[in-house]
């Protein structure tokens, strides 16, 4: 029996192909939302699309700060545990979900099984860096999505039970791709258009810098479309949006693959949309000091970005050679295969 954890939207496009190939390998899962995002459009939106049950249990536990969300948390996985009595613990990415859910399993020594181990930012101003390291420490399954998050690992001492498999995004971007494409693009938007996404605590807390980057969109020749994140919402009354900005709603997992798919180039600031893009061809500039997906800043595909003066000058670069990145796709098949004992 596997528990599987999860709470925030790129979780649940992660956890979806490897819950499939569990399926399909006679395994069995019960999955566990701890209600780290709870919008229709942030949440169950991307169960129904991805084809996935809605998991058994969910710990609402969205909606409060830092400290008090990973509490809730840590005591409802314990909860969980102490009912299901797993053999594993599956969590993914960087959230609060799962550092709570990974120190729940280690303090009650069940192994932990973390997919995209090994990324680092070595920004410890970031949340998620902060998950991230604590998470890999208390593992007993380390599922890399390249070489270098093993490099990563190595060089903090964890050497034991680190497995390159791939990424687990691209497998979910290979199976949903085809059915994103047949989709239309939103009402409003032009067909030649950029595609804009902010959401982090150090480009949309303080007001004076999401300001400046907003003001930078209208340098732009073309449309560019912003699919608000849920904690940018209320600042937007605070700022004036160039009259080339096409405000959208959350969009689901189908519908965003195809506004980037479709996009001249993506500007960001998340992780998993640099990896989508470049999976997509598109140009990717990231609104960051850092990027913990270093791969992607090869041949300049992805480019980094941090005043927001210099963002029309990296759109303007041209990308050199594409090459695969992150795998083949058939990372949760190796994932199910070394929880069952039949890695080689």
């Amino acid at each position: 029996m596997i528990l599987t954890v999860i709470g925030a939207r790129p979780q649940f496009i992660k956890a979806a192909p490897v819950s499939q190939a569990m399926r399909a390998a006679g395994m069995e899962e019960t999955v566990l939302h701890t209600g780290q995002h709870f919008d229709y459009e942030m949440d169950r939106v991307f169960f129904e699309e991805l084809k996935m049950p809605y998991p058994a249990l969910n710990l609402q536990a969205g909606g409060r700060s830092h400290g008090v969300q990973t509490a809730q948390m840590l005591k409802g996985v314990e909860d969980a545990i102490g009912n299901i009595k797993p053999d594993a613990v599956l969590i993914y990415g960087d959230t609060n979900s799962t550092l709570a859910a990974a120190l729940a399993a280690a303090k009650m020594h069940v192994p932990v099984a973390h997919v995209e181990a090994g990324l680092r930012s070595y920004n410890m101003r970031m949340p998620e860096e902060v998950n991230r390291r604590l998470t890999d420490h208390v593992s007993s399954y380390l599922f890399c999505p390249s070489k270098a998050a093993v490099d990563n690992l190595k060089k903090e001492g964890i050497t034991d039970g680190a497995y390159v498999v791939g990424d687990v995004m691209l497998d979910a971007f290979q199976l949903f791709q085809a059915e994103a494409v047949k989709r239309s693009l939103p009402r409003h938007v032009e067909e030649s258009y950029y595609l804009f996404t902010v959401h982090r605590p150090s480009n949309v807390d303080d007001l004076q810098r999401l300001t400046a980057i907003v003001s930078e969109l209208k340098t732009i020749g073309d449309m560019v479309v912003w699919p608000i994140h849920p904690r940018v919402k209320n600042i937007l009354k605070k700022i004036e949006l160039p009259k080339n900005v096409q405000l959208l709603s959350p969009q689901s997992y189908l519908s965003n693959i195809r506004l980037l798919m479709g996009a001249k180039a993506l500007i960001t600031d998340s992780g998993g949309m640099q990896k989508e893009a470049y999976w997509a061809k598109t140009p990717c500039v990231t609104i960051r000091e850092e990027t913990e997906w270093v791969e992607t800043l090869e041949n300049d595909w992805n480019r980094l970005v941090v005043e927001p003066s210099d963002l029309l000058n990296a759109l303007q670069q041209n990308p050199g050679e594409w090459k695969p990145l992150y795998g083949d796709g058939h990372a949760a098949d190796r994932i199910v295969r070394v929880l069952k004992g039949e890695w080689y």
